[in-house]
């Protein structure tokens, strides 16, 4: 394989590692060649992985924590650090949300959205900053959504943190680039994941999906895969401060 198109020999972690977009993130690295170090609540999620990946002769490893808590996040950097000398990629794929309107979110679950979304990011690229500038070539994705670039109807405070996270990407890519960091996003709109497909069920909200989609299908979490790893890549080498929508034309249809 072209080494400028391989994850050969870099080392990964990726939150939110067990479901959805973060296990195909996690599988996609893993086929190129990459070790990754999964992070998410549940051990028996995390178990389960791990022995899946091992029998397919992969390098997984990885902790149950909730990025969310400040405790979380330093456990990860000790238990990883304790094991793995180097990072060379962090995947800030962690998210959640709850939707409803603005007016009906308690204080309680803006935090918790605030939290689990953005404060977690900002605090994993701190923690990751020291392996990362080690490793000479370091790359960081957080994974943002179409709604922190647009009005989508998942809620305000869900909006504000993928809003917020992309500037949080600009504003990295330039104060780490002295340090061969470099920090991208990706603004998936609908992905065939288990949380979407509760959307999805509403057959009427399907269609509503579709048309606004010049692509006319809903999105597969392999494409965001492929798209997170390439721009971990020496392919991308000369990327950085992007935003990537992976959105079948989305954001850009208007009239």
């Amino acid at each position: 394989m072209n080494s400028k198109w391989s994850l050969q020999g870099k080392m990964a972690i990726i939150t939110g590692g067990t479901q959805g977009l973060g296990k195909a993130i996690a599988e996609e690295f893993l086929s190129l060649g990459a070790a990754v170090f999964i992070v998410a609540r549940t051990e028996g999620d995390i178990r389960k992985c791990l022995r899946s990946w091992k029998e397919q002769g992969w390098n997984a490893a990885g902790c149950a924590a909730d990025v969310s808590l400040p405790e979380g996040r330093t456990a990860i950097f000790e238990i990883f650090g304790r094991d793995f000398r180097s990072l060379d990629i962090l995947v800030n794929n962690a998210g959640t949300n709850i939707r409803k309107r603005a007016l009906e979110y308690s204080e309680e679950e803006y935090q918790f959205i605030m939290n689990t979304n953005l404060n977690s990011t900002f605090a994993m690229c701190r923690l990751a900053y020291p392996f990362l500038r080690k490793a000479g070539n370091g790359a960081i994705v957080n994974m943002g959504s179409v709604a922190g670039l647009t009005h989508l109807r998942t809620g305000a405070p869900y909006g504000m943190t993928k809003a917020a996270m992309l500037q949080l990407t600009k504003n990295l890519a330039v104060e780490w680039a002295v340090d061969n960091i470099r920090v991208n996003m990706i603004a998936p709109w609908y992905i065939r994941t288990p949380l979407a497909e509760q959307k999805l069920k509403d057959p009427h909200y399907y269609r509503e999906v579709l048309q606004r989609t010049p692509m006319n299908r809903i999105g597969e979490p392999d494409e965001v895969a492929a798209a997170t790893a390439f721009l971990c890549m020496p392919a991308s080498s000369y990327i950085t401060g992007q935003c990537l929508a992976v959105d079948g034309g989305f954001t850009v249809y208007g009239f």
